[in-house]
């Protein structure tokens, strides 16, 4: 699991950089023509080739993001990338899909230092995440591997599996 690190994100160059992303991803998704979309994908730390993004897509920074070739975001996908988010080749991210990478104290006297915690996300080659499913701070995904509709991703997932539920468990192998 990747390391827990301090992120504060009311520093005044972060509320900055937040507040120009966000700009580019409401003119995306009010209008999401191929020049906003080009505009959209110059924000991300790597695109590769044939990425599609469909409107309705949420992210902090975009710096943080690696995308491979032939990724696939659907509609209203939200990326909270305080920390990096990678995603491999051939990745299929369904509809209202969440990327998290930021978590808070679970003490409530600790939250009200109002300080923030990233860990990494990283997803593997020929993914495919299901509508609504939801990726928690800190997880792997192995290549191949299948998440269902409405999961919620607690902890690192074996490659060429399908995994259900909340927390997402282990279905099955998935054969080639």
């Amino acid at each position: 699991m990747p390391k827990m690190e301090q992120f504060d994100s009311r520093l005044p160059e972060l509320r900055e950089q937040r507040n120009r992303v966000h700009d580019i991803c409401r003119q995306f998704n009010r209008s999401p023509s191929k020049g906003n979309l080009k505009k959209l994908k110059t924000i991300f730390s790597r695109c590769g080739d044939e990425v599609f993004i469909e409107q309705g897509f949420y992210c902090d920074y975009g710096d943080r993001i690696r995308l491979g070739d032939r990724v696939y975001i659907n509609v209203d996908c939200t990326l909270l990338d305080g920390g990096k988010i990678a995603i491999g080749d051939d990745c299929l991210i369904g509809p209202k899909v969440q990327i998290l990478t930021i978590n808070h104290a679970l003490s409530p006297k600790e939250r009200l230092k109002k300080e923030n915690f990233c860990q990494d996300v990283i997803i593997g080659k020929n993914v495919w995440i299901g509508a609504s499913a939801i990726i928690l701070p800190g997880v792997t995904i192995g290549d191949g591997a299948v998440i269902g509709a409405a999961s919620v991703v607690t902890r690192d997932l074996d490659s060429n599996c399908l995994y259900l539920g909340n927390p997402a468990r282990m279905e099955r192998r998935l054969d080639d």
